[in-house]
């Protein structure tokens, strides 16, 4: 059988195991009962496993039984594990048992079909010139885990360092159910954080004149950075400042001392992302002072712009087009401002992170919840497709001459 047959033989282990990941989903770097669950089924196909330091990661290679000692290849497939801060709304039957916790980011059905391409892999062994790497990160959403395990060697857990490495995420609005999604160059956006006290000095309501009122100069920083967003970047090299904090205030009649702000950066080039955090800077500072006021900027870099080296999405497209069709594929135009820290793993070596989309059956793309909501659902069905994608990706990227 075609590995794409062999993908759908074991579609409903693949959904057995999605669903248990999603009852349990476990935040952050510590993943206990996640590294468990990958651990024991990983277990039966004699990889050589490793586990991490500094966040329950799980890295496993997959020895090739036509690898050249002499002159030895690797790739890697990455899955991250990790669930979000958000209660589950979604009411299926299959829902999170845990408070407060949901794999609302769709990273259960990751995990679950790269443990699919591990199996799948690993019935093909014999055939590989080469190494296969799986990488099984903790902590993307926010905490760099992908920077964690880089650190701790995944890149180089076969020996040679991976020469091209492939990531998948699942969508569960934009594009229709079943569509991959490929897009060269710059997918997903780079990731700042900026974080604003404005300082000023409290006093009566009544009497304004008598204080420094912090609340509307933070109000003029808002105004002031959207305005000078639209005026010194380009409408084609897109830059996007959303505050999503102003907290400041007891009550009505109290002028504070304090105004916090807090704002999300994020943009496509790393030209952009240093204008942009001297902009930020200079916009309130300067508004600041204008008012006879003082302000103290925290600025934390977040993840970079996710950039998807040309040839290999390009390969990558080639394989999803021959394994499903031209019409279960998509070329994202433009790419969308989330982010991801696979990007850390695609300044290191070159490769390519494809989207699939796992929209429900029946539900209209563009007005399902999306990824993050609560009741954001995603489709199983698309877990074979995926398990298939990943393995041919290492199969053929492996079986091509060297670049």
């Amino acid at each position: 059988m075609s590995l794409l047959q062999d993908a759908r033989e074991i579609h409903d282990d693949l959904v057995v195991f999605r669903r248990e990941m999603h009852r349990e989903p476990e935040i952050g770097l510590d993943l206990p009962r996640t590294q468990e669950r990958v651990l024991a089924a990983l277990d039966p196909l004699g990889l050589e496993v490793g586990t991490g330091s500094a966040l329950t990661s799980v890295t496993a290679v997959l020895r090739g039984g036509r690898r050249d000692a002499a002159n030895p290849r690797a790739v890697l497939l990455r899955a991250d594990m990790d669930a979000l801060p958000v209660q589950e709304e979604t009411g299926l039957d299959y829902s999170s048992r845990v408070d407060g916790a949901m794999h609302a980011c769709g990273h259960d059905l990751h995990t679950a079909m790269l443990v699919g391409a591990a199996r799948l892999l690993h019935a093909r062994r014999d055939e590989l010139p080469g190494d296969v790497v799986f990488m099984f990160q903790p902590g993307e959403e926010g905490l760099h885990g992908a920077r964690y395990m880089i650190e701790e060697g995944v890149l180089d857990a076969a020996g040679p360092r991976v020469e091209a490495a492939f990531g998948m995420h699942v969508f569960s609005a934009i594009d229709p159910g079943g569509q991959f999604i490929t897009k060269p160059g710059p997918m997903l956006a780079s990731g700042d954080e900026a974080r604003i006290t404005v300082r000023g000095r409290g006093g009566h309501g009544s009497t304004p004149v008598l204080a420094q009122d912090p609340i509307p100069v933070a109000a003029e920083i808002i105004t002031a950075t959207n305005v000078a967003v639209t005026r010194q970047f380009s409408v084609f090299d897109p830059v996007v400042v959303t505050f999503g904090v102003l907290r400041a205030g007891t009550k009505s009649n109290v002028i504070p001392d304090e105004a916090h702000l807090e704002a999300t950066i994020r943009c496509f080039s790393d030209d952009n992302r240093a204008r942009l955090r001297e902009m930020v800077h200079r916009v309130a500072e300067g508004v600041c002072a204008a008012h006879g006021l003082t302000c103290e900027i925290e600025y934390d870099a977040g993840y970079p712009v996710t950039l998807n080296e040309e040839s290999e999405t390009e390969f990558a497209r080639q394989v999803a087009l021959e394994l499903f069709g031209e019409q279960r594929h998509t070329r994202w135009p433009h790419p969308i401002s989330g982010s991801e820290d696979f990007a850390y793993v695609l300044q290191q070596v070159p490769g390519s992170f494809v989207g699939l989309s796992a929209v429900p059956e029946g539900a209209d793309p563009l007005r399902a919840d999306f990824n993050h909501s609560p009741r954001a659902t995603f489709d199983d069905r698309v877990l074979a497709d995926g398990a298939a994608l990943y393995a041919e990706l290492a199969l053929r990227r492996l079986t091509t001459a060297r670049p």
